[in-house]
């Protein structure tokens, strides 16, 4: 069972973190906007208050589906961004919002806006080799806000991902492709980039202009929503 919590009055919003977090990284975003939305955070599989689940991608977010609400805003955050682009093929959405996230994030001879497999995966092994200290130093390079951080890090420390969920997460960020079901996405699209993020390039934007989809680039790093001028 995956664990969920709603709060909030208006049209139902529905957060996906991302990879080795869990979804109270989203708290403070849900402080700010739950008078204007119903808003439902979700822990992802094998994370935080989440049992894990068997399989790969498509396993992942039928579990999800499970627990939305009907025709939701769906933001994905990270992983979640990848995970939200795959539920949005399968179930009515209103609107997806893509925070820091791409339909692939791995750089190949045909895709220029990902980045290098071997680098992601130096990356990744550093982050598990101390998972709660990787974390801590990565959300530390993406706020100065240092109430925000101590927030953060309890909730590391309080809620970790499991290592197969790890590895399923790792394994579904370097191996899934969903450009071209991005591109046949009938709901409408946002996306909010971060112009200092190393892991979402934020030239990808060019991309989603190119689709007309609406996107605008903060100065932040991977996280966004930490930025005040965050706005949904």
């Amino acid at each position: 069972m995956l664990y969920s919590a709603t709060i909030g009055t208006g049209k139902d919003l529905v957060l996906l973190h991302g990879w080795g977090f869990n979804a109270d990284l989203f708290n403070d975003l849900i402080e700010t906007y739950k008078d204007q939305y119903r808003i439902t955070k979700i822990d992802l599989p094998g994370h935080g208050r989440s049992d894990e689940v068997a399989g790969g991608i498509d396993e992942w977010c039928d579990e999800i589906i499970k627990i939305l609400p009907n025709n939701p805003i769906l933001l994905g955050w990270s992983l979640g961004g990848l995970l939200a682009i795959n539920i949005a093929r399968k179930v009515q959405i209103s609107k997806l919002i893509l925070v820091a996230s791409s339909p692939n994030f791995v750089q190949n001879d045909h895709w220029k806006f990902g980045i290098d497999a071997d680098n992601f995966k130096q990356f990744s092994d550093a982050l598990q080799l101390n998972l709660s200290k990787g974390l801590k130093r990565f959300v530390s390079l993406q706020t100065q806000d240092k109430s925000k951080l101590k927030v953060l890090n309890q909730s590391i420390d309080q809620f970790p991902a499991s290592t197969q969920a790890l590895n399923q997460g790792l394994e579904i960020l370097l191996n899934t492709d969903l450009i071209a079901a991005l591109e046949q996405l009938d709901a409408p699209i946002e996306v909010i980039l971060g112009d200092r993020d190393t892991l979402v390039p934020c030239k990808i934007g060019e991309w989603y202009q190119s689709l007309n989809i609406k996107t605008q680039i903060l100065k932040s790093g991977h996280i966004p929503f930490l930025n005040k001028k965050f706005l949904l």
